[in-house]
C-alpha cells in the first residue's frame, strides 16, 4: 500500500530539513560577496536642499526615463517591506536549524539590495527623495502578509517570486540605458536568482514528498500569483507602464518565471491521483489561458508602437 502523504506542518519541516540543509550548503558556496558602495556612482552625489542647504532636486537632473525610475522606484519599495517578509518566512519555516539559518542568511542577501537601489536613485538624483521617503513609509506602515498556507503554498510562491524579481531588475537594468544602472541591477538579479534556485530545489522535494499536495499549492499559487509589492500605491497604474515598456509582462511572467519552474519541477511529469491529478488539468487550463491573454497583449503593444511610429 502506497504511503499517504505527511500533512502535518512539523512532519513536513522534519522531512525537508536535509534537503534544506543540502541547499543551504550549495548557495554558500556558490554565493559570491559583494559590496553595495562598489556598484554607486558617489561622484555623481551632492546635498539636497533641507538641514544641509543644498540642491533642490528637479526632474531634469535624472538622466532616465520616466518608465526606467518608475520601475526602479517600484523594485525599491518591494526590497523595503523586508522586516515583513522575514517575519512571514520565518513564522512558517522557524528560525532553528537548517531552516533558520537559510531564513537569516536569505534576509542579509535581500537587505543589500535596497541599500544599492536607493544610494544609486540618490547619488544620481533619479528620483524625488522626498517623494520616495514617503512612498517608502506608506508602503512599509501596510506591512506584508502570506496569504498562503501550510508549507508548500509559501515554498511555490517564492520560487515564482524570486524568479520573477530577478527578470524584472535585470529588465529595468537593461532598460535604464545607464551602464552603471545596468551593472548594479544585473549583481542583485544574480542574488535573486541563487535563491531562485534554493526554493525551486525545496518545491522539487515537496514534490517527492507530497506530490498531490506540491500540485494543488502550485495550482493555487499559480492561479491567484501576484508581485510582494501590489501594495504599493498606484501599483496597477504603474504596472501597466512597466508591462509596456517590456520590463515585466504577461508573457515574460508566463514564459520566464511560470513555465521554467513548472519545467524543473517536473510538475506536469509527476505521477497523481485524485485532487492533484485535478489540480494539475486545473493548471494546464490556466496556463493555457495566460498564454493566449499574453499573445493579445503583445499583439495590442506591438500595434500601439507601430502606430506611434508612424
Amino acid at each position: 500500500m502506497k504511503q499517504a502523504e505527511p500533512t502535518d506542518l512539523l512532519v513536513q519541516l522534519r522531512e525537508l530539513e536535509p534537503v534544506v540543509e543540502e541547499n543551504l550548503n550549495r548557495h554558500l558556496a556558490t554565493a559570491k560577496e559583494w559590496f553595495p558602495h562598489e556598484y554607486v556612482p558617489w561622484s555623481e552625489a551632492r546635498d539636497f536642499d533641507g538641514v544641509l542647504g543644498g540642491e533642490a532636486w528637479e526632474p531634469g537632473q535624472s538622466k532616465l526615463s520616466e518608465v526606467a525610475r518608475i520601475s526602479l522606484i517600484v523594485n525599491l519599495l518591494t526590497e523595503d517591506n523586508l522586516p515583513s517578509y522575514h517575519h512571514e518566512i520565518a513564522t512558517v519555516f522557524g528560525r532553528d536549524g537548517a531552516w533558520g539559518t537559510w531564513v537569516h542568511r536569505w534576509t542579509a542577501e535581500e537587505g543589500r539590495h535596497g541599500i544599492a537601489i536607493r544610494d544609486y536613485l540618490l547619488a544620481t538624483r533619479a528620483v524625488d527623495p522626498v517623494a520616495l521617503e514617503r512612498a517608502r513609509m506608506a508602503h512599509m506602515e501596510g506591512g506584508f502578509r502570506n496569504s498562503y498556507e501550510g508549507l508548500i503554498e509559501p515554498i511555490a510562491y517564492v520560487s515564482f517570486q524570486e524568479l520573477a524579481t530577478r527578470v524584472s531588475h535585470r529588465n529595468t537594468g537593461t532598460a535604464s540605458g545607464d551602464p552603471v544602472c545596468e551593472q548594479l541591477l544585473a549583481r542583485v538579479a544574480a542574488d535573486e536568482n541563487l535563491h531562485m534556485v534554493f526554493y525551486r530545489n525545496l518545491l522539487s522535494a515537496a514534490f517527492d514528498l507530497a506530490p498531490n499536495q506540491a500540485m494543488r499549492a502550485v495550482t493555487r499559487v499559480a492561479s491567484t500569483f501576484q508581485m510582494p509589492g501590489h501594495t504599493i500605491e498606484n501599483f496597477g497604474r504603474k504596472s501597466v507602464q512597466i508591462a509596456k515598456a517590456g520590463i515585466y509582462d504577461l508573457r515574460l511572467h508566463h514564459d520566464d518565471v511560470l513555465v521554467p519552474v513548472l519545467r524543473q519541477v517536473r510538475a506536469f511529469d509527476r505521477s497523481l491521483s485524485g485532487d492533484g491529478e485535478a489540480a494539475r488539468e486545473e493548471l494546464a487550463t490556466y496556463m493555457a489561458d495566460l498564454d493566449a491573454q499574453a499573445s493579445r497583449f503583445v499583439e495590442r503593444r506591438e500595434a500601439h508602437r507601430a502606430r506611434a511610429a508612424v
